[in-house]
């Protein structure tokens, strides 16, 4: 299986570690083709923005399925989200509400995204077997 992971670069870098951490599990699933989201020293990149806008549109061409998490708000992951809708791949956001932050209304309420709460990543293989072990529906719910 290959794995999209979105997560903010530009809309900020404080959840790296947490991205970092997500990505070593979903490893476990298959290849992450957007593993360089959860590296620790990732500032930006040192591509312009349409080569960075077509290897990424490619690398979620070839993805299986896109996992976002999407507690910090990010232009960029929202389009990802939107891109993969269109491309009719499974798509899971996480998202993590004791931070404050509010779920999109467009995330949240699109039937196409499966959208799961967590506090923790200990819960987090529990939610990403349910997804990517499952039948990788495309229901929305918030559990």
């Amino acid at each position: 299986m290959k794995i999209y992971f979105a997560g903010s670069i530009r809309g900020g870098r404080q959840d790296a570690v947490l991205y970092h951490s997500i990505i070593d599990l979903l490893k476990h699933y298959g290849q992450v083709l957007t593993e360089h989201v959860g590296s620790m020293d990732l500032t930006g990149e040192n591509l312009p923005d349409d080569a960075i806008y077509q290897r990424d549109m490619d690398w979620l061409v070839e993805a299986d399925v896109l996992v976002a998490e999407v507690t910090r708000p990010s232009h960029g992951v929202g389009f990802e989200v939107a891109r993969a809708e269109t491309l009719r791949k499974p798509i899971l956001c996480l998202h993590r509400p004791e931070t404050g932050r509010r779920l999109s209304a467009l995330i949240g309420g699109n039937p196409a995204v499966h959208c799961e709460r967590y506090k923790h990543t200990g819960e987090l293989p529990t939610i990403l077997d349910a997804f990517l072990e499952g039948d990788l529906g495309t229901t929305s719910e918030l559990s």
